[in-house]
């Protein structure tokens, strides 16, 4: 938590990841983010993971350091005060249809400068997920073993979190706009385009118009470079990266490969140094190398010549591990036990994931329990309580 956005209030109409995500996101770097529910919580109050008692504990995070207005949106009176609520305070952030009762345009009318941060599934307003904008770009096709074609979504909502971080820097750069201009406006933000844009940036739609086909499905291997994950004589899997000539140089130092890796060259009339699309052509071989080193040592001592020698390198981890890894967790500063959560359930909270040098580092704030604010705000803005 910061203080950077002190001064910025922020209305959230949203549910799910990506829009609460954003809401998030400035609320920890000072913002004050207003988040309004219906009555008795929106779609995503009880989303899963639950606790014994039903606590969202996914809703509980994604709406910490925020404020809860409850209203009846079902009611035409609710939607006004609401829609009187967001013109006050003139920045929006939502995931509701475009075409709704929050509509810009009919926003805009008692509020001309206002900003609308709008998360969508399609630019035409059609409904996408995290997971069909995934199944429509193309990865799961590449993603999992080499030996199945089916395609395999991943778990992570990869989508709807860099579309909740987009939304909020496209809403802090609609408002410096407003801040020289007086400009509002509405700035749309479909998952979709943010998948295809962000596979656009990697190089991916340029790979395949150019190759005329897609990318050959790898596993866990890091296309065009020397990564994969390999399994220790004690049964430790491990993922290594030799993405440039120096980690490339360390691993072959740290697994003792200079000669074997000689032999391979010789034999096929290539040099792997300062060539990492000969290693990634070769990788077969290379990593029956690597396999066997893997294979004759432990993972305490590979480990230890891997840092020694500057390899990338990481053990594969359960999230139960991870929890309970001091590095990650229990000695990470962005973390900070909170025991004033709505759920009742103490446990180290995350605050904002950027360490700012010289900027006090507030501890995680606590979600609100729903409709906590709604007289106190509904009376600062509008000079009444709820309806």
């Amino acid at each position: 938590m910061y203080d950077l956005l002190k001064g910025l209030t922020v209305v959230e109409v949203s549910s799910f990841v990506a829009s609460p995500s954003a809401g998030l996101y400035l609320a920890q770097m000072g913002a004050e983010v207003i988040r309004v529910d219906q009555i008795g919580g929106g779609q995503d109050f009880r989303r899963w993971p639950v606790t014994a008692e039903d606590n969202s504990l996914s809703w509980e995070n994604l709406n910490r350091a925020k404020k809860s207005v409850a209203l009846d949106l079902a009611s035409t009176n609710g939607r006004a005060v609401l829609v009187e609520l967001i013109r006050k305070v003139g920045v929006l952030v939502t995931n509701l249809p475009a075409k709704g009762f929050l509509a810009h345009e009919t926003l805009a009318e008692g509020c001309p400068g206002l900003v609308t941060v709008r998360v969508m599934g399609w630019p035409d307003g059609a409904i996408a997920l995290d997971y069909t904008a995934n199944a429509a770009v193309g990865y799961p096709s590449l993603t999992g073993p080499i030996e199945d074609e089916r395609p395999v979504n991943h778990v992570l909502p990869a989508w709807d979190l860099l579309t909740g971080a987009y939304a909020a820097f496209a809403l802090l750069a609609a408002l410096r706009r407003r801040d020289a201009t007086g400009q509002g406006g509405e700035v749309r933000l479909p998952l979709t385009d943010v998948a295809i844009g962000s596979a656009a940036n990697l190089g991916r739609i340029a790979e395949t118009l150019y190759t005329g086909k897609d990318r050959e499905r790898l596993g866990n291997t890091v296309f065009g470079t020397i990564g994969r994950d390999f399994v220790t004589r004690d049964g430790k899997r491990t993922m290594i990266v030799a993405i440039n000539e120096r980690q490339w140089q360390g691993l072959v130092k740290a697994l003792d490969l200079g000669e074997a890796l000689a032999r391979l060259e010789a034999e096929r009339g290539v040099s792997f140094a300062g060539d990492d699309g000969a290693r990634f052509r070769n990788r077969e071989a290379i990593f029956a190398l690597i396999e066997a080193a893997f294979a004759k040592r432990d993972h305490p001592d590979l480990a230890a010549a891997f840092e020694a020698n500057g390899v990338v390198h990481t053990g594969y981890q359960t999230m139960v591990e991870a929890v309970a890894d001091p590095r990650l967790v229990g000695e990470n500063p962005i973390f900070a036990p909170t025991s004033n959560n709505p759920s009742g359930f103490a446990y180290p909270a995350a605050g904002a994931f950027a360490t700012l040098a010289g900027e006090p580092r507030l501890p995680p704030a606590p979600a609100p329990v729903l409709g906590a604010h709604t007289d106190e705000v509904l009376t600062r803005f509008l000079g009444r309580s709820a309806p």
